[in-house]
């Protein structure tokens, strides 16, 4: 396994600072992160050799075995690596090593979970003691089976995949069998050209996420993969940027509960590749939830290679699109967020007539000037590095080259008014008499 040196081409930066950068700089950002995984895999081998010798053992155990499936079928190791819950274990994992190496969460014996997902993957027979952490062995990109024991065994020959425990057994799904009972595999959407996978059961799926929602059942799957079908076709027929970067950027959809009101929708730096959301209401809805987490798993990526911001200090800032005052490395996240919530709107307004077609001119006149105040907060908060202030500035020439876009007034004037109240509102709770 392998790392790269990765920096990104003058000219991929400007396209991602203009808002979008298309799927060869995307590809390269995936690059990226590729090679953090196994950055990352490395850390646990090494946190795990310092915390002790049974420690050290189990991870060795799983670094090795992990090589040998990468050797045996490349692409099918790597596209365990880089799943997005391999990345958010094994940061967490490495810290919790060299915090606590007795400590509950310093387990390195998922490595060997890991590894036997690889070598499941890439038919390399094999046979490793894998943890079970709260009833439950979780094997990346592939599921989660129930355990009633404290240790198990992964075994894969050719017979196929099982995992076996004193008094247990589970087959694995294989080319010849669907898998028993006590197993529960991620299932996939498809739409069009696009391939994803529904993650409801790693613990490590979108570890910071709230509303984390439990085992989807196969007629909310149904509901989901009809709505992604849909708000697919309207990307593909009329926002083939964002298609492109999306099919680069995303292969994991980790479902959440929808909250009391409204709706949900997150990523993490942690889970490239993963975005995780409350069941859509529309086609419409998916579509610009997948252009706003799409940027900012794109910018997420993008820090990793190159730092755009000086570390946050105590300021904080108004953001038109949330409650709460925000540190700036938050604002430019949620500014090149709304930088593409708008030119989804943009594009999309022309589509919509009657009502719609006001609501939808309303959105982009809306975010679109909040988004370019943002943007004129972050060029004069003295915070940004000077890579973080040529991005920015990338991000304003787009947004002011839409200012002038006509917009029918009556969209303008919901847009406005909707602006001012938040505004207000924020305001009245966050220390009316400061200048945000």
């Amino acid at each position: 396994m392998s790392a790269g040196f990765h920096r990104i081409p003058r000219r991929l930066f400007d396209g991602l600072a203009a808002g979008g950068g298309g799927a060869e700089a995307v590809r390269e950002l995936a690059a990226a992160q590729y090679s953090k995984h196994v950055i990352l895999l490395r850390g646990v081998l090494a946190a795990a050799g310092a915390a002790g010798q049974e420690q050290a053992r189990l991870a060795s155990q799983g670094y090795a075995l992990l090589a040998a499936a990468q050797r045996r079928d490349p692409a099918a190791a790597d596209a365990v690596i880089r799943y997005p819950s391999v990345g958010a274990w094994a940061l967490r994992t490495a810290r919790a090593l060299s915090d606590d190496p007795t400590g509950p969460a310093a387990e390195p014996g998922g490595l060997c979970a890991v590894a036997a997902a690889a070598a499941i993957r890439a038919g390399l027979d094999t046979e490793i003691d894998v943890p079970v952490i709260d009833g439950a062995v979780a094997l990346p990109s592939l599921g989660v089976a129930s355990v009633n024991a404290e240790r198990a065994v992964v075994r894969n020959a050719a017979g196929g995949p099982d995992i076996v425990w004193p008094g247990g057994r589970i087959e694995l799904p294989s080319d010849t069998r669907p898998g028993a009972p006590g197993w529960s595999g991620l299932r996939q959407i498809r739409a069009g050209s696009l391939e994803l996978r529904i993650d409801d059961v790693d613990p490590f799926r979108m570890p910071a996420a709230p509303y984390l929602s439990p085992r989807l059942s196969a007629a909310e799957v149904r509901a989901w993969s009809g709505t992604f079908q849909q708000a697919w076709q309207l990307l593909e027929q009329h926002h083939p940027l964002i298609t492109s970067e999306v099919e680069a950027a995303i292969s994991v959809i980790v479902p959440l509960h929808a909250p009391s009101s409204g709706r949900v929708s997150s990523s993490s730096p942690e889970t490239f590749g993963a975005i995780a959301l409350s069941e859509p209401s529309d086609p419409c809805t998916l579509a610009v939830t997948l252009a706003h987490e799409l940027q900012h798993l794109k910018l997420s990526a993008l820090l990793d290679i190159v730092p755009l911001t000086l570390p946050d200090g105590e300021r904080r800032f108004y953001a038109p699109w949330r409650d709460d005052p925000r540190p700036l490395s938050g604002l430019l996240q949620g500014a090149y967020a709304f930088l593409g919530v708008s030119g989804f709107w943009r594009r999309q307004r022309h589509l919509e007539s009657g009502d719609a077609g006001i609501r939808a001119n309303a959105e982009f006149a809306r975010w679109q000037s909040a988004a370019a105040q943002v943007v004129a907060t972050l060029r004069s908060s003295e915070q940004l590095t000077p890579a973080g202030l040529d991005f920015v500035h990338g991000m304003a020439q787009t947004l002011d080259a839409w200012q002038d876009d006509p917009v029918p007034e009556e969209a303008r004037t919901l847009a406005r008014h909707e602006a001012e109240q938040h505004r207000a509102t924020w305001r009245s709770a966050h220390d009316p008499d400061r200048d945000w």
